[in-house]
């Protein structure tokens, strides 16, 4: 017979720092400028749920999304993202505390390089150390 109610017990993954704090259905800002204005996201690879529970990303994930909003040439289309800026607070290793005024993200192929040529706002620097062509575009790291 299992013994119930292990917990913590075995087998914790733990992702440092960020809160994640966009389940499955978020509709998010484009930072670049590929063409895409809303993004919502539809699926977060690598990560596993909870039964009835909705998966969430944080700032630094790439999730796939489709495009809401935009050109006509990209609309309707399933793409790869990072998540650059979430508006749910989250605590850094140093202490700090970093919350942003909206939910973006950048379109990036699947092996990280970007679609676009600019990033328009900051970027988390937990995104710009996981992904380096996304802070070599971006203008402010915060």
């Amino acid at each position: 017979m299992a013994k119930r109610g292990k917990g913590l017990a075995g087998g914790i993954t733990y992702r440092p720092g960020v809160s994640p704090g966009l389940p499955i259905g978020a509709y998010l800002n484009c930072a670049d400028n590929s063409g895409a204005k809303i993004l919502q996201i539809i699926g977060i690879p690598k990560l596993k749920g909870r039964l009835r529970r909705l998966v969430s990303a944080g700032v630094g994930d790439k999730v796939i999304v489709t495009v809401k909003e935009g050109k006509p040439e990209v609309r309707h289309q399933i793409l790869h993202a990072v998540i650059i800026r979430q508006r749910k607070p989250y605590r850094r290793m140093d202490g700090t505390w970093i919350q942003f005024e909206d939910n973006a993200a950048v379109i990036v192929t699947e092996d990280g390089e970007c679609k676009g040529t600019e990033i328009r706002g900051p970027v988390a620097k937990e995104a710009a150390e996981r992904w380096p062509r996304v802070a070599g575009l971006a203008s402010i790291i915060v």
